[in-house]
């Protein structure tokens, strides 16, 4: 509505102002060559509604006859008066009729004769959603279009596949991100070009793959400006002095300055104009950059100019001995410069902040807080931003209809719904720092059925620092929804335990065994060895933690944990006071048909690294379990559960502290469930899920390595520790949450299959097993498990040495049977073959 009224009041006086240049026009039109002073043609507007466009005829009347509808470099269809008035665009001034009548507006896509629509057609579906006008970013790149064609071979190709396109590009890029502020850009940067003036006030720039503008920077003037800054800036402030102290007469007297009152203004002003000069010197004011125009800068003013007008004030009273001064002038002259010096700055800052063409994207925030205020604010006083906010959405009924930055707060988390059909936002920010993941999930499930995509903030301290920049936004992870809040641990008992020892991580390249190099490496040891068999995740590791400075530490070593002589030579080699055996076969399904694989592993290999740090007299053993291991119904957990017994039979032996840290699945790590459903939904889908009842425990990898390393601080011989989890989480939940993550609306752009439960899977997992109680520990959220049941040494002994067999390793039925022996509440789903051990091998 705003753009049709300025097109049709800019096309009316328009017209009237160019009245007589139209009749000189005529004129000369019809003195240069016979035919109409119009040229008249059908053009395509929007909607594809066919229109008479107007022009002044440039050409001879029988033109149309000797070419084509191009007009390319000295066409001789062109007339003297012809050229002349196409060199200056003089003969699309008519299309300000066109304009007034509605068939056009002053700035937009330009118009195309049917026969390039035709050929685009799909294209100007999109570009012919508005009306077409009278110059546009495509008038301005082919102000010269002319003679760029008749520089051409083939010119009807050049312009059907290079011209036209780029056209309508930049007629889509308007459509985009017009408004009033631009097309006044365009209307001043074309009159600039047609001058053939050099200044440019609006250049279109490609940056990071999105087009943008260029406002004044590149201008001449602009350059001036900045090179003569501080004098400009003097004397623009001079001038405000001068007319706050003329119009403060003005006022005083109605509008009627008495003749003795105009000479008291001219006798004074020169004095006033050194006062203020050098008060505004005094406070600065003439130093600052007005793009960064703030409260200081403000406070300055005030202060500046009231500091002149008491002395000024002194001076009229004691100096020039004025006794009929009328004091309201001190008052309304304050006032009034004030208010100009302040209006001046803050219109540049506005202006500098302005954003005439960027791409984009309107915003809707959750949260109406000092981060969304913080974060809004940035938004606003950005130009680079790319973000537009639409409104905000909070809880707090009382904030409700009220404005923030002139961004209203549009209703609370149950009118999402209504907010997103109503202001159709392309994202969502989350700026809710430190809130609960239970939260997030429910903002999460609002929103499913839209297709949005979230964001989220920093941290809030990082916030409320200054630290955070738009850039920062990031997208909403899985993590945050599943993250619990943080467990108040003390760091110091883990850092004496590591601070100077020679720590040892098996598994060092797996996603646990990482990030326990990462945090192990920060707390100052005296060395850092990497046992781990795969070399490039060995390299990984070794590499990152290099980068960063700990070279000195770091001690890498390729080998496997059932290879004795290589695991002697380490231990001989480095002396490792501190184990951390995080290396193991996980994958479920894998394991359940290489379950030999699985015992040698698990269960062999977690053996022989015990006993090789009970012999070369390591001070703690920590071995790393799975909540798997509970109940065990795969191989993998059952092997899992039979570690966890060797460390406890080791540890009623041996001097070395043997304990065992047990959690979750853990995010992103190898073989997680999150990267397999990153990819399906990558990849369209569908999304495979086991089961719609399958449930998991979730831990962060930062979380469990935490824990383990409390859990090695605590020390207790023997222990099992495990984490306060809180509750499962369903999988096909974590799916939905993960394809709306992905800015896709679950069941309509991603199906989602059920497959059925995978060999040695379960519906939910267990954190503690039958014969087993849960006791706090003396850390928070962190839990002691203590069996019921003692642990008869002499079998352990015995199986243990059956486990050794290659025969047996190799016969899978023989495993299974042994592992069910050892854990009795290992019940598998399946069988893989119906065999009997032999009894050579029966455990008695």
């Amino acid at each position: 509505m705003t753009k049709r009224v300025v097109d049709t009041l800019g096309a009316f006086f328009g017209l009237v102002v160019c009245t007589p240049l139209f009749v000189v026009l005529a004129l000369l039109i019809k003195m240069d060559s016979r035919g109409p002073v119009l040229f008249q043609q059908v053009r395509v507007g929007r909607g594809f509604r066919p229109f008479c466009l107007y022009k002044f005829r440039t050409m001879g009347s029988e033109a149309s006859q000797k070419g084509g509808e191009l007009t390319i470099g000295e066409d001789p269809r062109v007339t003297r008066i012809g050229r002349f008035l196409r060199r200056l665009k003089l003969d699309e001034l008519p299309q300000l009729f066109n304009v007034l009548i509605g068939d056009m507006s002053l700035v937009g896509p330009r118009p195309e004769v049917a026969y390039y629509v035709e050929k685009f057609k799909e294209d100007y579906h999109d570009v012919l959603t508005v009306r077409p006008g009278l110059t546009d970013l495509a008038s301005l790149k082919y102000i010269d279009e002319q003679a760029m064609l008749g520089k051409v071979e083939k010119p009807e190709d050049e312009y059907t596949n290079t011209i036209l396109p780029e056209k309508i590009r930049l007629a889509k890029l308007y459509i985009e991100h017009a408004s009033l502020a631009f097309d006044l850009a365009v209307i001043a940067q074309t009159l600039l070009q047609l001058l053939g003036l050099r200044s440019v006030i609006l250049k279109v720039t490609d940056r990071d793959n999105h087009d943008e503008v260029a406002f004044l920077e590149s201008s001449v003037v602009f350059q001036l400006i900045i090179k003569y800054r501080r004098p400009i800036i003097i004397t623009l402030d001079l001038a405000l002095i001068v007319l706050a102290y003329y119009l403060s007469f003005w006022l005083r007297f109605d509008g009627h300055i008495p003749e003795d009152s105009r000479q008291l203004f001219l006798k004074t002003l020169p004095g006033l104009l050194v006062i203020r000069g050098i008060a505004f010197m005094i406070f600065r004011l003439n130093e600052g950059l007005w793009r960064y125009t703030s409260i200081w800068d403000l406070k300055k003013i005030t202060g500046g100019v009231l500091a002149g007008t008491m002395v000024f004030y002194g001076v009229v009273k004691w100096g020039f001995g004025i006794t009929g001064y009328p004091r309201s002038i001190f008052i309304i002259d304050s006032i009034l410069l004030v208010g100009f010096l302040c209006g001046i700055r803050l219109a540049v800052r506005i202006f500098r902040e302005r954003k005439v063409l960027r791409k984009t994207k309107r915003v809707l925030i959750i949260g109406a807080g000092d981060a969304g205020e913080n974060i809004v604010r940035e938004m606003q006083s950005h130009s680079t931003s790319s973000y537009t906010p639409v409104g905000f959405v909070d809880d707090d009924v009382s904030k409700v209809s009220k404005r923030i930055h002139g961004v209203k707060v549009l209703g609370t988390r149950q009118d999402l719904s209504r907010i997103l059909h109503t202001y159709k936002p392309e994202e969502v920010l989350v700026a809710l720092p430190g809130t609960n993941s239970a939260v997030l999930r429910d903002i999460t499930a609002l929103l499913a059925p839209f297709n949005v995509r979230i964001k989220t903030l920093p941290n809030f301290g990082d916030i409320l620092e200054g630290k955070v920049t738009i850039s920062q936004i990031r997208d909403l992870a899985i993590e945050d929804l599943l993250q619990r809040p943080p467990v108040g641990l003390d760091p110091q008992p883990v850092r004496n335990l590591i601070d100077g020892k020679r720590v040892l991580v098996t598994g060092a390249g797996g996603s646990i065994g990482s990030e326990l190099c990462r945090q192990i490496v920060a707390l100052a040891p005296k060395a850092l060895i990497l046992y781990e068999r795969h070399e490039n995740s060995l390299y990984a590791i070794a590499g990152e933690l290099t980068d960063q400075g700990n070279s000195n530490v770091i001690h890498e070593v390729l080998g496997d944990i059932t290879d004795v002589p290589r695991l002697h030579e380490t231990f001989k080699t480095y002396h490792p006071e501190i184990i951390f055996h995080a290396a193991a076969h996980k994958h479920v399904p894998l394991m359940e048909v290489n379950p030999g694989e699985a015992f040698k592993n698990n269960i062999l290999g977690t053996r022989l690294v015990a006993e090789a740090a009970a012999h070369f007299g390591a001070e703690h053993f920590v071995l790393i379990s799975t909540d798997k291991a509970v109940n065990p119904s795969s191989v993998m957990g059952a092997t899992k559960r039979v570690a966890e017994l060797v460390v406890q039979a080791m540890a009623n032996r041996s001097q070395t502290r043997f304990l065992t840290v047990r959690f979750g699945n853990v995010l992103g790590s190898n073989g997680s469930v999150v990267p397999r459903f990153q990819k399906q939904i990558k990849a369209g889908g569908p999304v495979t899920v086991t089961h719609p009842e399958v449930r998991r425990y979730f831990m962060l990898i930062p979380e469990a390595v935490i824990l383990v390393l409390q859990a090695a601080a605590l020390g207790e011989q023997g222990a099992i520790y495990v984490l306060e989890m809180g509750g499962q989480i369903k999988l096909v939940d974590l799916a939905r949450n993960l394809i709306r993550l992905s800015g896709h609306v679950p069941d309509k752009n991603i199906p989602i299959q059920f497959i059925g439960l995978r060999p040695g899977e379960k519906l939910e997992e267990e954190l503690v097993g039958e014969g087993e109680r849960a006791f706090p520990s003396s850390i928070d959220k962190i839990l002691r498990i203590q069996s019921r049941q003692s642990l008869d040494p002499a079998f352990l002994t015995n199986i243990l040495s059956k486990l050794e067999d290659v025969q047996i390793l190799g016969h899978s039925p023989s495993v299974i049977e042994l592992l069910q022996q050892l854990v009795p509440t290992f019940h598998r789903p399946e069988i893989l073959e119906l065999a009997t051990m032999s009894e050579e091998y029966q455990i008695h």
